[in-house]
């Protein structure tokens, strides 16, 4: 494969292409790309062609470049250096993960850091015992599937300061520390920022809105500060580095000085609530079994929501507002009519039958991560029992008119909007059948959420092209996930092809 080291427009030409959502005639396309613009788009063959380099993609497909709307990208790029707890069963067996890892180090005292564990369905509770057990002295972090919550063992929590946990499992905002501390033992330097950045462009991917909790605008300032990188970035920005974006005059599509047009500011970003795996998603219904807060946890008061929105809003940045719990989503949602603000739901996991209807209403996109169907279709089926109709409920929000982007929200699922559209059409991980498949997505709805430009491409938009070895119109959930890619461009420049 090859990757580009520059994203200025460039001047090229495919011949004999398919264009992904065109009438099937059966007559390939030629398109003529200048100035980083698709300017041109005709039968092949039929017109003369100007001079430009060309490629002959031989009845391959195009379609508009695709875009990850929701990733944490430091905590992507640092996951994968960590101990992978994702297939663990029981705080048991993740104990033996630990403790396998620990025995492979020959002694090495270094913090350990994992990533990936799920207890909503354990049979026991994580503790910091447990992994004192087999580890007295070497600290070790672990950090949820999730992203809400860290369990940690007493050498870890001495570091931190946090001793006087009882049990080492910190959720939301206390396991932050933790989240920290587990980034800088894996920390994300730039050969393995551009290692992933690359990987996605694989994928067909030209573009990603992150939403790490850090400080954003600087971070990928540095990042693509006098250097050539594949995708393009919308930054977001949270409560803490809010005012500094408004001091530097930017708004909502702005962008950033030094970034060749790649990095912009996105949209601001505050939490309602938790998650379903940490029981900290705020329903109207209590929790089985859970005692303390067992509706969930609500982070942000109505009054303080509406506030923050609003000094946002009134500053040109759209809010993008994390709610999960049905509880959490009404609230969003009021908010949003309160202000008249735009924006998007983050996750949308669980809505009231009456709140559908107001995503479309109010002009709110839903922002959904499909991949979390399949992670969290057990946990779901025993936390919300007897709503499970009304949870990632996709096809109701299409039905409803609400507007919908997709994304992964990795590491929690892959970056590759592949896995996501295929976990959109079909709502199964495994042999069982497809679970709810009435809230499943068309493939036309899963691209159209997918990518920025209209549903297939049209002279006028910028070359920002993803190019597949098979229709995805014609595939099966499981072709989708591994859709076969041949190249991807950026303003009409290759970020990636296929040897």
């Amino acid at each position: 494969m090859t990757t580009t080291t520059s994203a200025l427009p460039a001047d090229l030409i495919l011949t004999n292409a398919f264009v992904v959502g065109a009438a099937k005639d059966g007559v390939s396309r030629d398109l003529v790309i200048r100035a980083g613009r698709l300017v041109s788009m005709r039968p092949s063959g039929s017109a003369p062609l100007p001079s430009a380099p060309t490629v002959d993609l031989d009845g391959r497909f195009v379609l508009p470049g695709l875009w990850d709307n929701h990733v944490h990208f430091t905590e992507w790029v640092s996951s994968s250096n960590r101990i992978d707890l994702s297939g663990a069963r029981s705080a048991t067996e993740a104990v033996a993960l630990v403790d396998a890892a620990l025995r492979q180090r020959d002694g090495n005292d270094r913090p350990l850091v994992g990533h990936g564990f799920r207890d909503a369905l354990w049979p026991d509770l994580p503790h910091r015992d447990l992994l004192d057990a087999v580890a007295p002295t070497t600290p070790v972090c672990l950090t949820s599937g999730d992203l809400h919550c860290a369990w940690l063992n007493s050498a870890a929590l001495k570091v931190l300061n946090l001793e006087s946990s009882p049990t080492g499992v910190l959720r939301e905002s206390a396991s932050e520390p933790a989240t920290e501390f587990a980034q800088q033992q894996s920390r994300a330097d730039g050969p393995s920022v551009r290692a992933a950045l690359d990987a996605a462009a694989a994928r067909g991917v030209v573009g990603v809105i992150d939403f790490e909790f850090a400080p954003n605008l600087d971070v990928w300032a540095r990042r693509y500060g006098g250097a050539h990188h594949p995708i393009r970035v919308e930054c977001t920005v949270w409560e803490e580095h809010l005012e500094d974006a408004i001091a530097r005059g930017l708004r909502t599509g702005d962008v950033l000085p030094g970034t060749a047009g790649m990095v912009t500011l996105g949209p601001f970003k505050a939490r309602v609530d938790g998650s379903l795996n940490t029981r900290t998603a705020y329903c109207y219904h209590a929790y089985p079994g859970i005692t303390e807060d067992p509706r969930g946890l609500l982070l942000a008061e109505p009054e303080r929501l509406t506030e923050l929105m609003h000094r946002a809003t009134s500053n040109g940045i759209d809010c993008a507002i994390h709610a999960i719990g049905d509880r959490a989503n009404s609230i969003a949602l009021d908010a949003f009519e309160t202000l008249g603000a735009r924006g998007t739901i983050e996750h949308a996991q669980l809505i009231s039958e009456s709140d559908f209807e107001r995503f479309a209403e109010l002009g709110v996109t839903a922002s959904i991560q499909p991949g979390h169907t399949l992670d969290d279709r057990d946990a779901a089926d025993r936390l919300w029992a007897g709503r499970t109709g009304r949870s990632f409920a996709f096809g109701s929000l299409a039905a409803a008119g609400a507007d919908l982007l997709l994304g992964s929200d990795a590491p929690v699922s892959p970056l590759d909007p592949w896995y996501a559209i295929a976990s959109a059409v079909r709502r199964s991980g495994d042999e069982r059948p497809s679970w709810h498949p009435e809230q499943e997505l068309t493939v036309a709805q899963a691209l159209k959420a997918t990518v920025r430009t209209r549903r297939r491409l049209g002279v006028g938009d910028v070359a920002d092209i993803a190019i597949t070895e098979l229709d995805p119109f014609d595939c099966t959930a499981a072709e989708l996930a591994e859709m076969p890619m041949y190249g991807t461009l950026v303003a009409g420049q290759w970020t990636w092809q296929a040897s």
